[in-house]
C-alpha cells in the first residue's frame, strides 16, 4: 500500500506509511507565509540533508523523530525522511541570539520580545546578552503572533513549557557553537516539538536550516544594519524590493535570483557540514 497524503504545507508534504510518517521536502519557497510560484532547484534535498546532519550532532541534547533518512520511496530519495508519528505542540519555539527580523520590530516598538525586556540601545544585528526564548503562535491561517512565556504556560502547562524553553535554548546554543567553527553565525532559529507514542517530548520537522534560521558570515558581521545572509532572507529582501505587498499571489522569482538562492543554500550546507554538495 502506497503512502497516504495527510497534509500539504508550504514546503513539506506529510504522508502516512503504516505506523510511520514520511516527511517530503519540496523545492517550494515560502516567504511572508505565501508560497512563491517559482521553485528553487535542490532546495528540498538540501534542507533534508542538512537537517539529518544536525539531528545527528544534537542527538545527545534532545531526542528526535527520525527513523531513517534512506528508507523512503525511491522517487523521494534525498528529500524525504521516515519518522515517528508525533502529536505536535502548537507553539513555534524560537531562540534568538541576535536582534533581527520580527524580533527587531518588536524590540523597537516595546523594548522587549515576547514580553522579555531587553537592554536599551540595541541596534539591528546586535548580539544579545544571552540567547532568549521568544515563542510564537503556530497559525494555520494568517501570521504567527508573539507569545509571552506565561501565555505558553497557560496553553501547555508549566512543566512542558519549561522543557520547551530549556530544549530550544540548548539546541540553539549547541548549534551556534558548531556553526561558529565554520565562520557561521546563527542569529536565530525556529524549532518544532511533538509528543511521541511513549509520551516523550521530541524534536520534529527540520532543524537549523536556511528556511528555519538566519545564517550570517561571522567575518562580515557588523551591528547597525542588515547582514549578508545564507538563508531565505535574500528572497524576502528581493520580494519586497520588487514592490510585492506580501499578499497572494507572490511574484515569479527571476532566474538570477533562483540561481543565487540555490548557491547560498549549497554554500551554507557545505560550510557547516564540511561535505561537498
Amino acid at each position: 500500500m502506497s503512502p497516504q497524503l495527510l497534509h500539504s504545507g508550504k514546503v513539506r508534504e506529510v504522508y502516512a506509511d503504516g505506523d510511520d510518517i514520511i516527511l517530503v521536502a519540496s523545492d517550494r519557497m515560502s516567504v511572508y507565509d505565501v508560497i512563491l510560484p517559482t521553485p528553487i532547484p535542490d532546495k528540498g534535498a538540501i534542507l533534508t540533508q542538512l537537517s539529518l546532519w544536525w539531528f545527528e550532532q544534537i542527538k545527545d541534547v534532545v531526542p528526535n523523530h527520525i527513523i531513517s533518512g534512506t528508507d523512503v520511496p525511491p522517487e523521494w530519495a534525498g528529500r524525504a525522511v521516515r519518522c515517528k508519528k508525533l502529536t505536535m505542540v502548537p507553539v513555534e519555539c524560537i531562540a534568538r541570539g541576535y536582534l533581527a527580523g520580527l524580533g527587531l520590530q518588536e524590540y523597537r516598538r516595546d523594548g522587549a520580545i515576547s514580553g522579555l525586556a531587553l537592554p536599551e540601545g540595541l541596534v539591528e544585528a546586535s548580539k544579545l546578552p544571552a540567547p532568549v526564548f521568544t515563542p510564537t503562535t503556530k497559525a494555520t491561517e494568517g501570521h504567527d503572533e508573539f507569545m509571552t512565556f506565561d501565555e505558553v504556560v497557560a496553553q501547555q502547562g508549566a512543566d512542558l513549557s519549561d522543557r520547551l524553553r530549556e530544549l530550544t535554548l540548548a539546541v540553539y546554543t549547541r548549534g551556534a557553537q558548531i556553526a561558529a567553527r565554520s565562520g557561521v553565525i546563527i542569529a536565530d532559529t525556529k524549532l518544532e516539538f511533538g509528543i511521541d507514542a511513549a509520551g516523550e517530548l521530541v524534536l520534529g520537522d527540520e532543524v537549523l536550516t536556511p528556511d528555519s534560521s538566519r545564517f550570517w558570515p561571522a567575518n562580515t558581521w557588523a551591528p547597525g544594519g542588515p547582514q549578508q545572509s545564507w538563508d531565505k532572507q535574500f528572497v524576502r529582501d528581493w520580494s519586497l524590493a520588487s514592490g510585492w505587498d506580501k499578499t497572494y499571489p507572490g511574484p515569479e522569482i527571476p532566474a538570477q535570483i533562483v540561481e543565487k538562492t540555490r548557491a547560498l543554500y549549497v554554500d551554507v550546507y557545505e560550510r557547516i557540514t564540511g561535505n561537498r554538495w
